[in-house]
């Protein structure tokens, strides 16, 4: 019984920060996202994987730009990492 009552609070707590990771994402993308709107497309995080990487995907105009990958790169990834450190990278998953 203790074993379960500990890996169902591990898996809370895993929850709430990631939980609380993706909102930061989120907010770190909140400076970026005008600039992909204005150009009709946008970004939605997928997942934050155990290793610390962010799946994102690209939705509107942005699947199907030239520019995605350095958007990707220089903009998203480090918009991301920029508020945070603990991030390891940034994967486009479409």
């Amino acid at each position: 019984m203790r074993t379960f009552a500990t890996t169902n609070a591990r898996d809370n707590m895993h929850h709430d920060t990631k939980t609380e990771l993706l909102q930061r994402i989120e907010e770190a993308l909140s400076a970026i996202r005008p600039h992909l709107k204005a150009d009709g497309g946008d970004v939605e995080v997928v997942d934050v994987t155990d290793d610390m990487y962010v799946h994102v995907r690209w939705t509107g105009m942005c699947e199907s730009c030239a520019m995605s990958e350095m958007t990707l790169r220089a903009g998203i990834t480090e918009a991301i990492k920029g508020k945070i450190p603990e991030i390891a990278g940034v994967k486009a998953v479409n």
